[in-house]
């Protein structure tokens, strides 16, 4: 999340912040320089590495758990340093024609975004393999990158005025699809770990939707409020695609199940339970499309009520300790860690809040539990087996006994020209 362009007090000197690709660390642009911060247990973050030899850092990005950053200044906007941290050494510098609004990573391409174009870099030698020009007028560098190489996916907005989403394939260089996600402007987007599901908000923020990648099928649709607009700062996936978390400038912060549909019964009920069933999804025959839609979109699973409202915030859906957790990093310098219960969701108790210069800040204000149900911290000793997921979390939590190269644009013309020339 970058906050350098944004208008705001800078109060704590956060300018950017942002979890690396599999949330296992941090990464804190500051008025001074730039941190990264391992988050590996609950109880402290650990500093990995910090550097005051640039200040004002908007955007720093590292590259899962490696010794490679991404790193740009408002003192040089238009200028992306590419370094290892551990040697010391810088391995490349690009300058850009206009001001770099994002820049995107995994092991295979480093994207970088402007307000009308978007570079695709190899990340192994740092050479522009391709150009997307003209894009739709893109101020707050909207875009997502798949973490997976091989559904290695640029997703970005396809138009300034309506929700529509382009999918290209940055591994082959080629169009995917467009993918006419809302009604109004994008807000947030996100792809899921494997590359094959990509999450949307407009700028209303009252609906999430998932659809299925290349194909474009809506999987889920969400409703996250009627009452008001919200704007949503971050959606997130759990690793194992089965959560999807969404944060916005309010005290809430949703989490949604993805789940099926459920199968119907083979033959209707029969008798007076049958006649009422009927009769109640009838309406939905003649009422207005936007209504029924609303039949069918479903609730949040959990949500978390910040301390703070107006602050924009970025959430993650992590493992730590082998437990699932959700994280919230916001504006006001700090890093918030909430425990989820897996079986009946509801509200999540704050765990730990710590503030983003590593210092350690005591938990003062944390909720009551002392009616709360059995959570994932209770059942820790029972789940903490290698490669634990969200699903498998709540399967053994369930189980416990129960306590007190470019080709041709195939599907559809991109929008924006295409190009290889260096930036």
């Amino acid at each position: 999340m970058n906050l350098g362009h944004q208008d705001s007090d800078g109060s704590k000197g956060v300018l950017f912040v942002n979890f690396n690709q599999d949330c296992t660390s941090v990464a804190v642009g500051t008025k001074t320089g730039f941190k990264l911060l391992s988050i590996s247990s609950v109880d402290k973050l650990d500093n990995i590495y910090e550097s005051d030899q640039v200040e004002d850092i908007s955007i720093v990005e590292r590259l899962f758990s490696s010794s490679l950053v991404a790193i740009v200044s408002l003192t040089s906007p238009r200028k992306l340093k590419v370094c290892h941290f551990k040697k010391g050494t810088e391995i490349c510098n690009y300058s850009y024609s206009n001001t770099i609004l994002a820049v995107r990573l995994n092991r295979a391409r480093l994207i970088v975004c402007l307000e009308e174009s978007l570079y695709i870099h190899n990340i192994r030698d740092m050479k522009v393999l391709h150009t997307i020009r003209d894009t739709p007028s893109n101020p707050t560098g909207l875009c997502a990158l798949s973490i997976n190489s091989d559904n290695c996916y640029l997703a970005y907005p396809g138009s300034s005025t309506i929700g529509e989403i382009q999918i290209f394939d940055a591994l082959n260089l080629r169009a995917v699809m467009m993918i006419p996600a809302h009604d109004n402007p994008l807000a947030a987007i996100a792809f899921n770990a494997q590359g094959t599901k990509i999450a949307s908000a407009s700028d209303k923020g009252t609906v999430i939707r998932c659809f299925s990648v290349p194909d474009g099928q809506k999987l889920f649709e969400f409703r996250r409020g009627v009452k008001r607009c919200v704007a949503i700062s971050s959606l997130a996936f759990s690793i194992d695609s089965m959560f999807l978390g969404v944060s916005s400038n309010t005290e809430t912060v949703h989490i949604f199940r993805l789940e099926g549909p459920k199968e119907k019964p083979a033959e209707d009920p029969q008798g007076w339970v049958g006649y009422f069933s009927k009769a109640l999804s009838a309406p939905a025959t003649y009422l207005p499309s936007q209504v029924t839609e609303m039949f069918h979109q479903g609730r949040d699973f959990a949500t978390v009520r910040l301390n703070f409202t107006g602050v924009r915030n970025i959430c993650a859906l992590a493992i730590i300790q082998k437990v699932p957790r959700l994280l919230v990093a916001s504006y006001d310098g700090y890093l918030y860690i909430y425990n989820i219960d897996p079986t009946d969701g509801g509200e999540c108790t704050l765990l730990k809040q710590h503030r983003l210069d590593g210092k350690i800040e005591s938990l003062s204000s944390a909720p009551s539990t002392t009616n709360a149900p059995t959570t994932l911290g209770q059942a820790s000793a029972a789940i903490a087996t290698p490669g634990t997921s969200y699903a498998s979390a709540v399967k053994h939590h369930r189980d416990l006994p129960t306590h007190t190269p470019p080709e041709k644009s195939p599907v559809s013309t991109p929008v924006g020209s295409f190009e290889s020339s260096p930036p």
